[in-house]
């Protein structure tokens, strides 16, 4: 199977929000919520995915033969791609009644897992969320980053419980998630958090915590100073602030101030193993794709998520090439474009 055949499965089994366009761009389901719309005017997932698109890449084919090398290696475990898979809840709301929340984590899992990959999972007012999502990670010994949402306190204990249980090799809190309506007037109240309490939930962590939401280097200070092992820079794919800036357009600040300090990954109009290589280029040490993963498992299941790894693989792979990088330690911001001014 092709990622074309996947494509064209996809919108036989998907919607009837998602469209499964050949290009996720963001331009066919707008603001359109629930499914995988962007909030307001439905805009900036289309800013996410052309700030991408619009930089470009240094050709250089003069150097020694090596082979080519995509793995990377991110608290102790070595990936054969700096690709995750992100984290998407509701799946019966915004992706149709194919999959339950259960079925699509753990197609997802088992499929990144058998890539070389791995994936994060979603969370969601439905506490079974968050026990199914674990109980998957546990069947694979660990392998996947389950997602908690920033609830109330003794709510985020309860869960990491539930991490813990699962034998994760991280967690990951997307505090971002703090604009989403349903997390809005909840009693206890759920949203926003303090440094001091970013540092508790650390420690109740006890295993790489990445913070995801981040898109500003202060951000980044402030969650270095909460003790996170990794961010993730991400505006939500546009679905908790309309006009933001993209995320490509403050990763290199950010990496700036946390590279070599923590891990950074970065999320948000990702598509293509090019678009990954850009990323790398700008300071990510790895990146999160979500809205395709999600287009591959309605697509072929496993068999799907396949596919577009390998699609993605083969184009980072192609761009080192042609590149002058063998590994993805060699990807430097040299090998970006930039306009020479007057």
């Amino acid at each position: 199977m092709d990622y074309q055949e996947v494509i064209k499965n996809a919108r036989e089994n998907i919607g009837p929000y998602c469209k499964a366009c050949p290009v996720c761009n963001g331009a066919a389901c707008g603001s359109t919520m629930p499914g995988p719309g962007a909030k307001g005017t439905g805009k900036l997932a289309m800013r996410n995915y052309e700030k991408w698109q619009e930089i470009r890449i240094n050709m250089d084919t003069i150097y020694g033969q090596k082979a080519i090398s995509t793995q990377t290696e991110l608290f102790g475990k070595t990936f054969s791609y700096p690709v995750f898979a992100g984290p998407v809840g509701a799946v019966k709301l915004h992706y149709g009644e194919k999959y339950t929340d259960q079925e699509y984590n753990e197609i997802l899992l088992r499929g990144c897992a058998e890539k070389g990959i791995a994936a994060f999972t979603g969370d969601g007012t439905d506490y079974n969320v968050m026990i199914e999502a674990t109980d998957a990670i546990g069947k694979l010994g660990g392998m996947g980053i389950p997602t908690v949402k920033p609830w109330d306190m003794d709510t985020i204990r309860e869960k990491m419980e539930l991490v813990k249980k699962s034998g994760a090799f991280a967690v990951a809190m997307d505090i971002d998630a703090a604009g989403l309506p349903f997390l809005q007037n909840l009693n206890p109240p759920a949203g926003s958090k303090s440094v001091e309490e970013l540092r508790e939930i650390v420690k109740m962590a006890e295993i790489p915590f990445i913070l995801k939401g981040i898109m500003t280097p202060r951000g980044a200070e402030k969650a270095m100073e909460a003790g996170v092992q990794g961010i993730v820079v991400s505006n939500h794919g546009g679905r908790v602030l309309d006009q933001c800036p993209a995320p490509a357009e403050v990763l290199p600040s950010i990496a700036k101030v946390a590279k070599g300090q923590i891990k950074v990954f970065v999320d948000g109009g990702i598509r293509t193993g090019t678009d990954v290589f850009k990323a790398l280029a700008l300071g990510a040490d790895a990146v999160l794709i979500a809205r395709p993963f999600v287009t591959a498992v309605y697509g072929g299941q496993e068999e799907g998520v396949a596919a577009y790894v390998d699609k993605i693989g083969a184009e980072l792979k192609d761009t080192m090439m042609m590149c002058g990088a063998s590994s993805v330690d060699e990807i430097t911001d040299e090998m970006i474009w930039k306009e020479q001014t007057v």
